[in-house]
């Protein structure tokens, strides 16, 4: 009796022992990272996921006109305010110069230009905010053209002192 438990025993064992042997096995790799902002200044976007990709200004088919572009960013300089200008003025372009079409660029409900605007004032940005940046189309006189249409916002966050 005891030797029939012992073969039961190494069966289940060499059954147990090569099933494992030829598991499949999966590995996946991933890589973590963080940026900590200083505590006294950042201009950060909430989601930076997006950030150095490009981003859709959907159409609408039924109404011809283009959707906007809207994104958060949480700000803070202890130090006083924040301005923001753009290194140039932002249009998306089929290619052809008289096609151009012109965008808008708000940050915080304030259009921005290439002359520095403070965008945030100095109460404000002292306990941090979360505000809106939106980019829109300026629709042309004449209408929008077909084509595929490609362009760049450069914004330029600056801490003003007070």
């Amino acid at each position: 009796m005891f030797e029939k438990w012992i073969t039961v025993i190494s069966t289940v064992c060499l059954t147990l022992s090569s099933a494992y042997a030829y598991a499949v096995m999966e590995r996946e790799t991933f890589e973590v990272s963080v940026s900590i902002p200083t505590a006294e200044f950042h201009v950060l976007p909430v989601d930076p996921g997006w950030m150095g990709h490009e981003q859709k200004l959907h159409w609408n088919l039924a109404t011809d006109e283009l959707g906007s572009l809207r994104k958060q960013f949480d700000v803070k300089n202890t130090h006083g305010a924040i301005a923001a200008r753009l290194s140039e003025e932002p249009y998306i372009s089929n290619g052809r110069e008289v096609d151009n079409i012109a965008l808008a660029v708000m940050f915080n409900r304030i259009k921005l230009t290439v002359d520095n605007a403070q965008v945030i004032t100095a109460s404000e940005a002292n306990i941090g905010k979360r505000v809106e940046l939106l980019v829109a189309a300026i629709k042309p006189d004449e209408g929008y053209k077909p084509g595929d249409y490609f362009g760049s916002v450069h914004l330029i966050f600056e801490a003003l002192a007070p």
